[in-house]
């Protein structure tokens, strides 16, 4: 744990100095660090208790068209507004996993894209609400302590804050009681009733935590659009990549999905200048080839052989 929160501090403060160094390439970045903070805020839930959502891009789009919809509707400040959204996916998250956890495998997953795309429709469909298939605006905001929130500086460090600060609830998770109780769930739920583990409950606790900081990306990312469409911010491509890049990186790792974005992020951006249309064709064959020869993902093939050689040593020795 200690030498996960001095890579953490490390990259922090490499991250701080970034935009001090005069650059204006911040676009990437800025997606970058998003999609670490999604990727390992959706393998809390898909990860460490083995439950795989696709229904995830609902709290992106709850964060998102919460903060626009109360700035442009209702004038309130971006960040009360953010604190409704978090308050509302928490309470979504606990009726969502108390009407679907009773389901396995891809019957849960495929019932994760059904209630997202009930509530991608209830956006669509009620303009008094969210301004329907044509979506609403963010023209102004107030300032933050004298920082213009639509700033792509500002933006920057605010995606930066998201990223470190989900980072650290994993950390701490890992090392937690709870922690400990959703990987019984996930390796047997059975053995961990044994146990003296309540399966339903420690889900339940890791899919709030997952909606709760999901949907706070989900409001640095409506701030970095500046405009909210449905079919953008609630579409289950959108869903799917958020799940791959925690696989690709190495599901129930601290630091696989963040490995997982910037890879994948980056290789997007690359193939796409490179390769123009076939970037999705080449995009896809690199997940496919990391899917296909390394299963546990990136990061979790080095720590399976990692440990595995420690082991092998020891009973050597």
């Amino acid at each position: 744990m200690k030498r996960d929160l001095i890579l953490l501090v490390i990259l922090f403060l490499a991250g701080v100095v970034y935009p001090l160094t005069g650059t204006e390439f911040l676009a990437i970045p800025i997606m970058a660090l998003l999609f670490v903070g999604w990727a390992t805020s959706w393998d809390i839930l898909g990860g460490w208790a083995g439950q795989v959502s696709l229904g995830h891009v609902a709290f992106v789009g709850i964060g998102a068209y919460f903060v626009a919809v109360g700035a442009e509707h209702y004038g309130w400040a971006p960040w009360w507004s953010l604190l409704l959204a978090v308050g509302f996916s928490m309470i979504l998250a606990l009726v969502w996993g108390a009407l679907t956890f009773r389901l396995q495998g891809v019957y849960f997953a495929m019932s994760t894209i059904a209630i997202a795309e009930v509530i991608r429709m209830i956006v669509i469909n009620e303009n008094w609400l969210s301004g329907g298939a044509t979506g609403v605006f963010i023209i102004s905001l107030p300032t933050l302590m004298g920082f213009d929130l639509l700033n792509k500086v500002t933006q920057f460090y605010l995606a930066l804050g998201f990223a470190v600060f989900v980072l650290l609830w994993v950390i701490v998770l890992s090392r937690s009681r709870l922690g400990y109780q959703l990987r019984a769930v996930r390796e047997d739920e059975q053995s961990a009733m044994a146990a003296g583990i309540n399966p339903l409950r420690a889900k339940l606790v890791a899919f709030v935590i997952s909606a709760m900081l999901t949907t706070l990306g989900g409001g640095v990312y409506g701030l970095y659009l500046s405009f909210m469409e449905p079919d953008v911010l609630f579409n289950l491509f959108f869903s799917i990549q958020i799940a791959l890049t925690a696989i690709v990186g190495g599901r129930g790792t601290v630091w696989g999905p963040a490995l997982g974005a910037i890879i994948l992020v980056s290789a997007s951006e690359i193939f796409r200048t490179t390769f123009a249309q076939a970037n999705m064709l080449v995009y896809g064959v690199l997940i496919l080839i990391v899917m296909l020869f390394l299963q546990r993902g990136i990061l979790g093939e080095i720590l399976y052989h990692r440990i595995r050689k420690a082991y092998a040593n020891r009973t050597q020795g």
